[in-house]
């Protein structure tokens, strides 16, 4: 592909950037191969998903492609927005997905990185959202989004001031699960993605389900309700379930197979 690369290793899927040149801005062309990239995963028996950029690489992405944004007249980051299509895929991909971040962080690429389920930083990384600089109307859910993830303050501060978050104070306010030494980035994101590749993956699913949903909303519909209720029912009933109790008994680590 043009703007990512993509390939498998056991049971992970991993995507990465590949457009140095342009900062691995979020051009229409990268998110339409990104989102295609996480329809093909979704189609093979993968249990994570690592984002990440070119080894050593200065900027993980430059954000929102602004040669790409509408002249006036036209929302830039509405509904059918290549942006939105893509962290919309991500909040709904039911695989757990791993930002593993090394460089600068700017713009709607914090959101896409936010949009992520764990996010693993460098002493290298930073983040800045940026709209202010160029006066973009940032959409509700963005927001809502910073402001469920982070604390108010600064979530404030960082959208009132574009100004950047380092490594150490982005662990610290919490967009960082781990940060870790540049030289030991990609062995703790890939032990991680290793740890989660052996467990339940039913399980991790219907929790990443239900995460995303209370994150987003206040409240659950019937409908709603009645469809986890669903999942739930399905995964009791599961083979997975089954071993995990004879595992458990067994005193053995158990082996699922997403059945």
């Amino acid at each position: 592909m043009e703007f990512i690369k993509v390939e498998t290793k056991d049971l992970i899927g991993i995507i990465t950037f590949t457009n140095e040149a342009k900062r691995n801005a979020l051009s229409s062309g990268l998110l339409i191969q990104l989102i295609d990239a996480l329809d093909q995963f979704q189609k093979e028996s993968l249990r994570v998903v690592i984002l990440r950029a070119n080894q050593g690489c200065k900027v993980w992405s430059a954000g929102h492609d602004i040669s790409e944004l509408p002249r006036g007249r036209q929302d830039p980051l509405g509904y059918d927005d290549c942006l939105e299509k893509a962290l919309r895929k991500i909040k709904e991909f039911p695989l757990p997905i791993i930002a593993m971040i090394q460089g600068s962080v700017w713009g709607g690429a914090c959101d896409l990185a936010l949009s992520c389920d764990l996010i693993i930083g460098s002493s290298s990384c930073s983040f800045a959202i940026t709209p202010v600089n160029i006066g973009i109307p940032y959409n509700i859910s963005g927001v809502l989004q910073f402001v469920k993830r982070l604390p108010l303050n600064m979530a404030k501060e960082m959208f009132f001031t574009a100004g950047v978050v380092d490594a150490q104070k982005a662990e610290k306010i919490g967009i960082l699960n781990h940060l870790v030494p540049e030289n030991e980035l990609e062995p703790f994101t890939f032990d991680m993605a290793k740890l989660i590749c052996s467990k339940a993956p039913l399980s991790i699913a219907l929790v990443k389900e239900l995460t995303t949903l209370f994150s987003s909303s206040m409240a659950l519909s019937p409908i709603e309700y009645e469809r986890l209720s669903n999942l739930r029912e399905q995964i009791y009933n599961s083979e997975d379930y089954l071993e995990g109790i004879r595992s458990f008994e067994e005193k053995r680590k158990p082996h699922f197979k997403g059945k």
